[in-house]
């Protein structure tokens, strides 16, 4: 009995040692072990099999994108034109709507004692000439002082500016049209008092109209004077022109930028200030027409594709320029691509994939 307690001390002994003394060369032993078993494991599973998906080959093709406006039309030339001299109208009044020519008098202010301050004017400038005549004679013969000569001189000069003050004046009593174009308004009544500044008539120039639109910001890149551009007028009538003007400075409030479509208006049809649509084409581009539903996010939640690589699948990055009733157009892609239509949920980048091709009618 003395020797199976003592047996039993010396292996209580000896596991205590192993635990306590010995036990991190225990626990590498067993973890050695453990290694080389998961090793083994793996080594035994089988390999990922290839997931089924369904492609469709796509080469990119150009589109064309653009803006559409709201705007107004808007006359190409539109002046007010104002009286410089006070007087009273002589003239009969031109009513609106009027066909102005260029030079027309529209309106023509009462001369009063102008005329007969010209005759005046006229009359002393004649004397002054005479005048001046005789003392320049006199002063190169030796017989006139050449300062009378001088004076002679002065007073011609003076007598001259008084005849082109007297003929300015006169001329400002007759407003004429800069340009051809319409009536606004009525023209002033006659026998009404104008003062400087007071209003003759608005003539409007319609041969040519304005559709003026505001670009938002994120659009104003893709636009240049001189782009092909179309309208819509309400009436349903569609007219082509050009870009003629993009503002260099945004409105403070909108952000958006004034822009003008010149349109060619001889036969006067359009008027001022009818809404239109205004459209413009952007440059084309390539792009593909995929279906919608093959878009999907990566893991950091950019928006593109997954396509067949190889037969590998890869997730590429796309931009939508435009969509239309058969899918989006999408750009980012190689310009010819096998694009995973069916099964691209099921699959991350670099899994094999067993690719069956989606037949094209």
């Amino acid at each position: 009995m003395k020797i199976l307690h003592i047996l039993t001390a010396l292996l209580v002994s000896a596991f205590i040692y192993a635990v306590v003394i010995e036990r991190d060369a225990l626990l590498a032993y067993a973890g050695a072990d453990t290694e080389a078993e998961a090793t083994q494991a793996e080594a035994e599973l089988p390999a990922p099999s290839a997931v089924p998906v369904v492609t469709m080959h796509s080469e990119a093709r150009e589109v064309q994108s653009g803006i559409v406006l709201r705007g107004t039309t808007q006359a190409a030339r539109r002046i007010e034109m104002r009286a410089e001299a006070s007087g009273r109208i002589v003239s009969q009044p031109l009513p609106s709507g009027t066909a102005i020519s260029e030079g027309q008098v529209l309106c023509e202010l009462d001369a009063g004692v102008l005329e007969a301050q010209l005759a005046e004017a006229k009359a002393q400038l004649a004397n002054a000439e005479a005048n001046n005549n005789v003392a320049s004679r006199l002063a190169e013969s030796g017989f006139g002082a050449e300062n009378s000569a001088i004076s002679a001189s002065a007073a011609l000069e003076s007598a001259r500016a008084r005849v082109l003050s007297v003929e300015r004046q006169l001329s400002q009593l007759r407003i004429t049209a800069p340009f051809a174009g319409v009536l606004e308004n009525d023209s002033a009544e006659i026998g009404s008092l104008l003062q400087p500044g007071g209003l003759c008539a608005t003539i409007l120039a319609l041969d040519s109209i304005k559709m003026v639109g505001y670009v938002p910001e994120i659009d104003i890149v893709n636009l240049s004077v001189g782009q092909l551009a179309g309208a819509r007028l309400l009436s349903g009538r569609e007219v082509i022109g050009k870009v003629t003007f993009i503002a260099r400075s945004a409105d403070p409030l909108t952000r958006t930028f004034r822009l003008e479509v010149t349109v060619d208006n001889t036969d006067l049809s359009i008027l001022d200030g009818q809404s239109a649509e205004i459209g413009i084409a952007f440059a084309g581009e390539k792009a593909h027409l995929l279906p919608q539903h093959v878009l999907t996010l990566n893991n950091e939640g950019a928006l593109g594709v997954r396509i067949d690589d190889n037969n590998t699948a890869r997730f590429v990055a796309v931009d939508i320029i435009r969509d239309s009733p058969e899918g989006f157009w999408l750009t980012g892609l190689p310009p010819e691509v096998d694009v995973i239509v069916t099964g691209q949920e099921y699959v991350t980048d670099g899994r094999a994939i067993a690719v069956t091709k989606q037949e094209t009618e």
